[in-house]
């Protein structure tokens, strides 16, 4: 019996131990499709608020901000994103590489700005295509013109080449901790501004810009997984737009008949707090409270009309002046009281005489 109990406590211990530690490798940090860690509008969105291209690296490498969470060397650390351009004829085109080690690099964007013979400028955010797939493409439409247009068609411009590295960062820059997936889409919503628009498209702009670019790119990553390719990632989709809209959606059909049916939608009498039955201003319905309570006069009691007795022989007099008018004077002190009189005081003969013997004792005595 002993033996037997023996074996059931051991077997129960390992069971627990087992299915503990499946747990801790069931949360992974960041998701195994790395296109879910940088959001390409978010990168657009700050692209067009920087003043230019050493401001637009500084912003997407902003520990505060902590816009990236690419982790490509896996050694649980954001990954550092440095800029770096080259200009061809009236194209721009500015690349966003994620530096994973001593020389080695992974390109993981480009930004195609090109103006045309009408000084019309159009701009592209590309993802690329081992990390996103083929023809993954944001046209950004701002707002208000970039200031950072104003640097790339001025005279003696100098393409923008990052000096950053792999071990050598600015001052500001620390690493930061990779985000669960679904937690980093949360926080990426915060950067991207509204008020810009964000058009899909699957055509591009600078074809032939980025084909003489295209032989110069680095691929660091995609040399030491090469089975790690978009295509391979997600089998039967074309680029990350079809793999979003074959995704759920979080139910969100069976969220929105809920949010109808709550009470704060409703006319219910849970909506109304007493406090705004109470005020007569809040309150729509007027026959709660068909009388406020401010709107009668004050009744005067009784005891404030009787004229006390000290009053009464002058009632012209008005005991309570009006605000305004000088103060009368009462009558009792216009009366003259007996104290007052030329009346002599009549003097008690007895008390005289009782009077008189003290003082003739007090003189002889003397």
């Amino acid at each position: 019996m002993k033996a037997n109990l023996i074996f059931a406590t051991v077997l129960g211990i390992f069971s627990f131990n087992s299915i503990s530690a499946q747990d801790r490798t069931i949360v992974n940090a960041t998701s195994s499709e790395v296109s879910d860690n940088l959001d390409l509008r978010a990168v657009a969105s700050i692209f067009g608020d920087a003043l230019n291209l050493e401001d637009f690296e500084n912003k997407i490498n902003d520990p505060k901000s902590q816009i990236s969470n690419l982790d490509l060397n896996n050694d649980n650390q954001v990954d550092y994103l440095r800029v770096i351009e080259s200009v061809e004829n009236n194209v721009h085109l500015v690349v966003v590489q994620s530096v994973i080690g001593d020389e080695v690099y992974q390109d993981v964007a480009t930004i195609e700005v090109e103006k045309d013979t009408n000084n019309n400028i159009q701009i592209q955010v590309v993802g690329d295509v081992y990390m996103y797939g083929t023809n993954y493409i944001y046209e950004p439409v701002y707002v208000t013109r970039p200031v950072i247009y104003n640097y790339f068609w001025s005279t003696n411009y100098v393409p923008y080449y990052s000096i950053w590295r792999w071990r050598h960062y600015p001052v500001f820059y620390s690493y930061w901790t990779p985000f669960p997936v679904f937690k980093y889409r949360n926080h990426i919503g915060l950067f991207i501004n509204s008020n810009h628009h964000y058009n899909y498209v699957t055509t591009r702009r600078c074809q032939v810009a980025y084909n003489n670019y295209y032989g110069r790119r680095s691929n660091g990553y995609e040399i030491n997984y090469p089975n790690r390719s978009f295509q391979t990632r997600n089998v039967g989709y074309t680029n990350r737009a079809e793999l979003e809209q074959s995704r759920p959606q979080r139910n969100l059909e069976n969220r929105t008949p809920r949010l109808e049916t709550t009470p704060r939608n409703t006319n219910s009498p849970r909506e109304i707090s007493p406090r705004n039955n109470s005020n007569p201003r809040n309150n729509s319905q007027s026959e709660q409270n068909p009388t406020p309570r401010n709107v009668e006069p004050r009744k005067v009691e009784p005891r404030n009309q009787t004229v006390s007795p000290r009053n009464n022989s002058q009632p012209e007099l008005n005991p309570t002046p009006r605000k305004g008018e000088p103060r009368k004077v009462e009558p009792r002190n216009q009366t003259v009281t007996p104290r007052q009189s030329n009346t002599p005081r009549s003097v008690n003969p007895t008390k005289v005489e009782q009077s008189t013997p003290n003082r003739t004792r007090s003189t002889t005595r003397n």
